[in-house]
């Protein structure tokens, strides 16, 4: 099969202006309908939410011998000519001159046309992707990574590799993946008995890395304004909807940025990604406001076109205690937040998007700048409906002795962040940056109530299939 149309996606073939020419469509069949002397076939190819409907009569190529064989879950490919369709919801169907199979399904293929739970689709990963859900997850979880870039592109700032293997352990939880290739079953010891660690591959111990952060940040010190998004690990044996052993990350870094400067990115940041999203995604946005959350448009109009409120940590704990509300989980200065104290926050006291800042020092990390008050960090959380929390940041602290006394009230050694401490030393100046779970931005666009079902390929306590 030659021509332009031999490689046009479903999506850009009902984007035609009108009907008429050829069509060929590869891909999986979705549902199969027989009739007598006439067969509907849907096929999807996953470029977007739409099937396109394959109509084929006793003069298709292959109609007795392939296309009434035909099942859900087999790939095909059909060639014809573009027809408006008489179908509700369907601009064009294909009325096949010829239909072949690519590869069969069988009798055992587990999607059928019915409604699967996402427990049961997470059983079957490596099939769930040809779901209308997990598809449109997809999607929309690459026109958030498309818009990521381009965002910050805009902004000036230069993406930057940041290394999966690292010595650091930047939130200081040492909830790390170790990595090494010393004999688990007999490691070599030193003289006083303990494991060698200098004959590790890297001659010390390493570890999958928490966060790009502290690395991006000797970009930032260069090249002013860097960001990172890649892979991200921790170790904590959590078996709840809200967590991820590997996860993906947003971390940009800025040079002479202070907090206000911080939170005034954050918002544009926000504002444009998910301006783009719905752009982009409009078909499979409409799908999971109808199947998935009624809110789902409107929660992220919400974020794109009101201010972000601001207020600090110690007003936030004052408007919580005076709500009149029954929380489960206590309130007052010294506490962290939870997920019930800001959604009330964001939905119910302010009706938009709230960044909290300036944090007791003694729930947030070593990295952060104190203030004035010695008692809170120049740090901030941006709190959106539906899920709380979705990004969290800080100015770093620039300033050499208060970082390197941070450090050992952490119980941390100095000499393990000897080069964090240089940065310091040579030509230091104020910046701030801000981290962003990536999937935690696609369950608040999607509605998905569990962030398993985000990512392509969860990786939980016990599972790791693939």
């Amino acid at each position: 099969m030659s021509g332009s149309s031999s490689n046009e996606s479903i999506r850009r073939m009902l984007s035609r202006e009108s009907a008429g020419g050829e069509g060929v469509v590869r891909g999986w069949l979705r549902t199969v309908r027989h009739a007598k002397g006439v067969s509907f076939l849907d096929v999807s190819d996953g470029s977007c939410m739409e099937g396109m409907q394959v109509v084929a009569n006793p003069e298709t190529g292959g109609f007795d011998e392939v296309v009434r064989q035909l099942a859900t879950g087999c790939s095909v490919e059909a060639r014809g000519e573009l027809v408006d369709s008489p179908g509700k919801g369907q601009r064009y169907e294909l009325h096949a001159s010829e239909v072949r199979l690519v590869g069969g399904a069988g009798d055992e293929y587990p999607l059928q046309k019915k409604r699967h739970s996402f427990e049961f689709l997470r059983t079957i990963g490596h099939l769930r992707p040809r779901t209308n859900t997990i598809g449109a997850v997809l999607r929309v979880r690459n026109a958030a990574s498309m818009a990521i870039h381009s965002f910050f592109q805009r902004e000036e700032f230069f993406y930057l590799h940041t290394p999966i293997v690292t010595t650091s352990d930047a939130e200081g939880a040492g909830e790390m993946f170790r990595v090494t290739t010393l004999p688990l079953d007999d490691p070599p010891r030193d003289g006083s008995g303990k494991v060698d660690d200098e004959q590790d591959f890297f001659g010390r111990k390493t570890f999958l890395t928490v966060s790009g952060q502290l690395e991006a940040e000797i970009g930032a010190l260069a090249l002013s304004r860097v960001y990172t998004f890649g892979p991200t690990f921790r170790a904590e044996n959590s078996n709840t909807a809200r967590h991820l052993a590997e996860f993906w990350m947003v971390e940009p870094e800025a040079a002479f940025y202070d907090l206000a400067d911080l939170a005034d990115l954050s918002e544009r940041f926000l504002k444009s990604v998910f301006g783009e999203v719905l752009d982009r995604c409009e078909d499979d946005m409409a799908f999971f406001e109808k199947r998935i959350e009624s809110q789902a448009i409107e929660r992220m109009k919400t974020v794109i076109d009101e201010p972000f409120e601001r207020m600090s940590y110690r007003d936030a704990v004052s408007i919580l205690e005076r709500s009149g509300q029954s929380f489960e989980y206590p309130v007052g200065f010294g506490l962290d937040l939870q997920s019930e104290h800001e959604r009330w926050l964001t939905e119910q006291h302010v009706g938009r998007p709230v960044v909290v800042t300036d944090w007791p020092a003694s729930i947030k990390a070593f990295y952060m700048y104190r203030n004035d008050d010695d008692e809170t960090v120049a740090a901030m959380d941006v709190l959106v409906g539906g899920v709380g929390e979705i990004i969290g940041g800080s100015q770093r602290e620039h300033r050499l002795d208060i970082l390197e006394h941070t450090i050992r009230s952490h119980d941390l050694d100095p000499d393990d962040y000897w080069w964090y401490l240089d940065l310091r030393r040579f030509g230091s100046v104020p910046h701030a940056g801000f981290g962003l779970g990536f999937e935690r931005i696609v369950q608040f666009m999607t509605g998905m109530s569990n962030i398993r079902d985000v990512i392509p390929f969860p990786r939980t306590p016990g599972q790791a299939e693939f």
